[in-house]
């Protein structure tokens, strides 16, 4: 759970919620075929439910006191340049994410784990 504290009072994000945006807004680059598990409860999950596909996969979201740090897990398309997509992902990500909740976005790691043609 993601608290933020104003003087309205407390807003709590919950981290479903916040994978689901994160996601959505990396898988939508160009670029981008999908994301790939991230953790051991997304192999189990996908393992058990193979032809399902989850929003929140790929994505690890981690706040301490300098802000949000998010870990993405991605496959690209073959042929593309990676450092061109990798740039637009952390850019869309960073963009969405602080627009749409007011945090700030310290880091936004990309981690491209395979190719697909």
């Amino acid at each position: 759970m993601i608290k933020i504290e104003n003087h309205l009072g407390v807003i709590e994000i919950s981290e479903e919620y916040f994978s689901a945006l994160v996601g959505n807004a990396a898988s939508s680059c160009f670029g981008v075929v999908g994301m790939s598990n991230s953790n051991a409860r997304q192999n189990f999950r996908s393992f058990f439910y193979r032809h399902r596909n989850y929003i929140d996969q790929g994505v690890v979201v981690r706040r301490d006191a300098q802000g949000l740090s998010l870990d993405l897990h991605i496959v690209v398309t073959y042929g593309l340049n990676i450092s061109a997509i990798v740039k637009s992902i952390v850019n869309k990500v960073r963009y969405t994410v602080e627009e749409s909740t007011g945090l700030e976005v310290k880091h936004v790691n990309v981690f491209v784990d395979s190719m697909k043609a």
